[in-house]
C-alpha cells in the first residue's frame, strides 16, 4: 500500500466518525475501524494528523473521550494524533500521564509540543536517553530548582553525544529563563553557544534551531553579553561558529526584525580578535579560526550581496564535515527547501564543475538526504544557461510547495563560480591533500585502471580531519569461476607536516609502480569473490 492509498484509506475510515457530535458513540466507533485498519500505530497517528476536520469542536471531544477513556492503543494514538492540532491547556495532565506508558511516548511529546513546550521536552528526554547520560538534568528539572538546573546544565560534557538533543534540552531546562535571570554567567553563555550551534546543525533533519521559539531572544542575550567570556580559543571558536550560523546556516531563516541579524553579526565581528596571517601547525583550532574568520564578515561593507552566492563552511575544527552552502538573496536553499541533510561538499559541486551553466540542461543534486535517497529523498535543481541569464528550475525534491524558476545575471554568476572555484580558505592540510589526489586520479586515470581498480571517493577521515583516505574498487575482469561482484580497498595516509602538494604527487607516484590491493587495507565487498581471492576483513579495532 502506497502512502497516498493508506491516507484514503484512514480518510474514509475515520473522518466520517469525527464529525459526530456524540464523543461516546464516536469513540467506540473509532475504536472499531482503528483496529480494522491494521496498521502501525505510527502510520495511523501520521495519516490521522493529517484529516481535513468538518467538525473540530467534535473532532477535539471525541480526542479527548479516546485519550481519557481508551483501552486500545492504535485507539488512543488517534485520539494523540488529533490532540497535536486540538489540544488545549486542560489536555495536558492527560498527555503527561500517557506518554509514561510504553509505545506512546512520541505521541504524547508530539501533542504536548504546542501546549507546554517543557513538559513535552522532558518527555521526549527520557524517552531517548536510554543510557541515562542526562538523568542528572532531567531529576534537576523536575526539583524546580533553577541552581540545580544551572549546574546539571554546565555538566554536560562538551561533545555532540551529550547534545544531540540540544533544543529540548534548552526548553527543558528554560535556558531562556535561565539567561533572562542570570545574563552576564560566562559559563552560561558558553554552554547557550554550544547548544545553539548544535540545534543549527542540518546534519540529520529539519534543524532544530527552526523550531526553539525563543531562539532569536536567545541569540540576542548571547550576542550581548558575549564580552563576559573570558577570550579562549574555545570561546573565540565558538562565536565564530555562531556567526558562521547566523550568517549562512539556518539560522538565516528565522523570522528576524529587519536588520537584527546584521547587527549581530557586527557585534561578533567587533568581538572577536584579528586571525593570523599564516597557518597555525599543529593547532587544528587556531588554524580552523584563521581560515574561516573572515567568512561570515567579508561582506559586510561592499555593498550588496550577490544574487547568487557561494558559501563553503568548514564546521568544526575536530570534524571533516564541508558544506556547499548556496545562497539567494541571501537565504540559504538547502534549509529553505528541503531540510534533511548539508548541501553536498565543495569536492562534489564546485571542483567538479557541476554549478557550470551550458546552454544544454543539466540536473544536480545539491542535497541527499542523511539516510540515503532512497529513504528521504534528495534535492535537485536543473541549470542552463538561457542568454545573458543563467536559469534554476525544474526542481525536485523540494519539501512543500515546488519552488519557482530562479534566473540570475550571467556575468554576475559566473564571477562568483569563479571565485568560489579559486577560494580553498576551507582546506586544511589533509583535505588539500584529497583534492589534490582526487585531481590527480581524474587527470590520470590509468593510474588505477592498470590495477583494475576503480576510485570510489577521496575525502578526509570523518572522525580524523588530518587523515587523506582514498577508497578504491576493485572489478576482477577475470574473477574466478562462480564469482563476481567487486571489493573495496582503503588507504590512509595520516598528515606528516609535509606540503600537501608533495603528498599528493608521493600518492600518485606510488600508484606508477604499486598494486593499492598490495597495501590499502581489504574493506568488504562481495564475500565470495574475497574467499576466492584470499581475502579477509581485519578485525575491529579496539574499543578505548
Amino acid at each position: 500500500m502506497t502512502w497516498q492509498q493508506a491516507q484514503a484509506e484512514v480518510t474514509d475510515a475515520l473522518s466520517p466518525l469525527l464529525a459526530d457530535p456524540d464523543p461516546v458513540r464516536a469513540a467506540d466507533a473509532v475504536h472499531r475501524r482503528a483496529a480494522d485498519l491494521a496498521m502501525p500505530h505510527r502510520t495511523l497517528r501520521a495519516h490521522t494528523a493529517r484529516l481535513t476536520l468538518t467538525d473540530e469542536a467534535a473532532a477535539r471531544r471525541t480526542a479527548r473521550q479516546l485519550t481519557r477513556t481508551g483501552t486500545d492503543a492504535a485507539a488512543v494514538g488517534v485520539g494523540m494524533a488529533l490532540l497535536v492540532r486540538l489540544g488545549e491547556p486542560e489536555d495536558v495532565p492527560c498527555l503527561k500521564a500517557l506518554g509514561m506508558l510504553h509505545g506512546l511516548a512520541d505521541a504524547a511529546s508530539a501533542a504536548l509540543d504546542p501546549l507546554d513546550r517543557q513538559a513535552a521536552a522532558l518527555l521526549y528526554i527520557r524517552h531517548r536517553d536510554r543510557r541515562g547520560e542526562l538523568a542528572p538534568l532531567t531529576d534537576a528539572i523536575a526539583t524546580g530548582d533553577a541552581e540545580a538546573v544551572r549546574s546539571a546544565l554546565l555538566s554536560l560534557p562538551d561533545e555532540d553525544r551529550a547534545l544531540w538533543l540540544a533544543r529540548r534540552i534548552a526548553e527543558a531546562a528554560d535556558l531562556h529563563g535561565l539567561l533572562r535571570a542570570r545574563p552576564q554567567d560566562a559559563e552560561l553563555l558558553a554552554l547557550t553557544g554550544r547548544l545553539l550551534h548544535r540545534m543549527a546543525d542540518q546534519l540529520e533533519s529539519r534543524p532544530d534551531i527552526l523550531d526553539y521559539r525563543p531562539a532569536r531572544a536567545v541569540y540576542e542575550a548571547l550576542v550581548r553579553h558575549a564580552d563576559r567570556l573570558p577570550p579562549t580559543p574555545e570561546h573565540r571558536a565558538l562565536l565564530l561558529s555562531v556567526a558562521l550560523d547566523l550568517h549562512s546556516g539556518p539560522a538565516v531563516l528565522l523570522d528576524w526584525r529587519p536588520g537584527r541579524r546584521l547587527a549581530l553579526l557586527d557585534a561578533l565581528d567587533g568581538l572577536l580578535p584579528a586571525a593570523a596571517q599564516e597557518p597555525v601547525p599543529g593547532d587544528r583550532e587556531a588554524d580552523w579560526f584563521r581560515r574561516n574568520r573572515h567568512l561570515p564578515f567579508a561582506r559586510a561593507g561592499d555593498g550588496d550581496r550577490p544574487r547568487w552566492e557561494v558559501v563553503v563552511v568548514h564546521r568544526s575544527p575536530d570534524s571533516s564535515a564541508v558544506e556547499t552552502r548556496i545562497l539567494i538573496d541571501g537565504v540559504p536553499l538547502v534549509p529553505a527547501l528541503f531540510g534533511k541533510g548539508r548541501g553536498h561538499p565543495p569536492e562534489y559541486l564546485i571542483d567538479s564543475g557541476r554549478l557550470r551553466a551550458a546552454p544544454e540542461p543539466r540536473e544536480v543534486q545539491l542535497c541527499e538526504a542523511y539516510c540515503t535517497e532512497g529513504c528521504c529523498g534528495a534535492l535537485y535543481v536543473t541549470i542552463r544557461r538561457d542568454g545573458d541569464e543563467v536559469v534554476w528550475d525544474g526542481w525536485r525534491g523540494a519539501v512543500g510547495p515546488p519552488p519557482p524558476p530562479y534566473r540570475f545575471d550571467a556575468a554576475a554568476y559566473d564571477a562568483e563560480l569563479a571565485r568560489a572555484e579559486r577560494d580553498h580558505s576551507w582546506c586544511w592540510p589533509a583535505r588539500s591533500t584529497a583534492r589534490l589526489v582526487a585531481a590527480g586520479l581524474r587527470d590520470r586515470p590509468d593510474l588505477t585502471s592498470r590495477w583494475e581498480v576503480a576510485v570510489s571517493w577521496v575525502a578526509t577521515d570523518w572522525r580524523d580531519p588530518d587523515t587523506t583516505v582514498v577508497q578504491l574498487r576493485f572489478t576482477p575482469s577475470a574473477p574466478p569461476p562462480g564469482t563476481g561482484g567487486s571489493l573495496y580497498f582503503t588507504w590512509r595516509l595520516p598528515d606528516d607536516d609535509s606540503p600537501p602538494g608533495d603528498r599528493a604527487a608521493a600518492a600518485l607516484r606510488r600508484l606508477e609502480t604499486d598494486d593499492p590491493k598490495a597495501f590499502a587495507v581489504f574493506d568488504g565487498g562481495d564475500t565470495e569473490l574475497a574467499e576466492a581471492l584470499g581475502y579477509r576483513t581485519a578485525p575491529p579495532a579496539p574499543r578505548t
